[in-house]
């Protein structure tokens, strides 16, 4: 007769599968896995925010820059980023707003927040950024402040 894994109950019936001892090695290597790679793929998650921010950064500083080039002036921090989308109705208007703005669509921070904007900023001629993960000032880590007028060094 042939090995067979297959082996037969107290009733007769055939039985197979796994033993207690088998499910519970396998869920002890899942876990040591988990445990190795999950802390290097959130840290990536926290590297690829920080891109996409700064991305975000030099395409709002493009399209400012087109604005002022334009307009002679950058939007006020009244008007807002929204100046680069739409047409704004507060003084400064802009004389020569293109007709279809500066930006097709505002982007938002990773946490999917606006970035906020100061005309003149504190920093020069105008400030960009995101308050981070928590959406308060200050912080560490995910939690920290972006902005434009600071190099990725600092702001991890």
């Amino acid at each position: 007769m042939k090995n067979n894994p297959v082996a037969l109950s107290g009733s007769g019936r055939l039985q197979s599968g796994f033993s207690m001892i088998e499910i519970l090695v396998v869920l002890v290597i899942i876990g040591l896995l988990v445990s190795i790679v999950a802390p290097n793929v959130l840290d990536r998650a926290d590297e690829a925010r920080i891109t996409k921010v700064g991305a975000d950064f030099k395409g709002i500083e493009s399209a400012l820059k087109m604005y002022r080039l334009d307009n002679f002036v950058y939007p006020s921090s009244e008007q807002g980023l929204e100046a680069l989308k739409e047409r704004p109705s507060i003084d400064p208007v802009p004389r020569q707003y293109r007709s279809n703005g500066y930006l097709e669509r505002l982007p938002v921070d990773p946490w999917n927040r606006p970035y906020l904007y100061l005309s003149p900023g504190e920093e020069q001629e105008f400030d960009i950024y995101s308050l981070g993960a928590d959406g308060v000032a200050g912080g560490e880590g995910q939690n920290a402040d972006l902005n434009n007028w600071q190099s990725g060094e600092d702001e991890q």
